[in-house]
């Protein structure tokens, strides 16, 4: 599964590189992007994303580049490692459950440590204490429960500090697009609609290029969430079944 993410995380990192890459070069010429206009009306929406993402600035547009980039990355890390931790909850439950009935403990173990994901852990751990009281198999399943859930959990804090930044980052670029047309009308010492455009175009650009970029991470994000919850929801009513078949198999085999 790390393998997974690296592939992809270098592989939209190499995007990012080339987007910078892009957008430094076309900093040099900011005359293509006032010749740009005709030919994103001729070229299409992505020739107009390159001319706008030209006319708002390299530096700024770069970063909102990059943390859209990382932002995904964090994200696709997560929808692959929320899939792989999906299982057919219902089936493996009745696999031990059968196992247990015949009192086939080592069977048990074996098919929790073969399938994949946090609720099979969890049952795993249970089932190597299985010996030694319900209460002792209860506290596993609580604490492994807690260390499964912290793993869930990991790295969806970037995709928020990537969604607090992209609009954060589009309002510095308002601000210096601000103080870049303050300081046109004083050199030119005449405040004309086309000595003020320029700068605030920057700064409607940046703070547009931010606001969508934060909208798209958010959409991800609570998409993520949904599965979180969905997979906590699972893990409990797990750990309760299975403290179930536990009882059952004490008073079987135990009494």
């Amino acid at each position: 599964m790390k393998k997974y993410f690296v592939k992809t995380f270098m592989g939209l990192c190499a995007l990012g590189f080339s987007t910078v890459a892009f957008a430094q070069s076309a900093a040099a010429g900011v005359q293509a992007a006032a010749a740009g206009a005709q030919q994103a009306a001729d070229g299409g929406m992505y020739q107009a994303i390159k001319v706008k993402f030209i006319e708002g600035g390299a530096n700024f547009m770069s970063c909102i580049a990059v943390v859209l980039i990382f932002g995904l990355a964090f994200c696709l890390e997560r929808i692959i490692y929320y899939s792989l931790s999906e299982i057919n909850t219902g089936k493996f439950l009745k696999s031990l459950e059968d196992a247990l009935d015949k009192g086939d403990v080592e069977g048990a173990k074996a098919i929790a440590r073969e399938t994949r994901g946090p609720i099979a852990s969890i049952a795993y751990q249970g089932l190597m204490r299985l010996d030694q009281g319900i209460d002792v198999v209860d506290k596993a399943i609580t604490s492994y429960g807690g260390v499964q859930g912290g793993l869930l959990e990991k790295n969806l804090s970037w995709v928020t500090l990537f969604i607090a930044m992209a609009p954060s980052l589009g309002f510095l670029g308002t601000v210096v697009g601000m103080v870049m047309a303050f300081d046109k009308i004083e050199q030119v010492g005449d405040i004309s609609p086309t000595v003020v455009a320029g700068g605030m175009k920057v700064a409607l650009i940046t703070t547009i290029a931010g606001l969508i970029v934060a909208l798209i991470l958010q959409l991800f994000y609570n998409y993520l969430l949904s599965k979180l919850e969905a997979l906590l929801n699972q893990m409990e009513d797990a750990s309760v079944t299975l403290l179930d078949m536990v009882i059952k198999y004490n008073l079987k085999f135990k009494k």
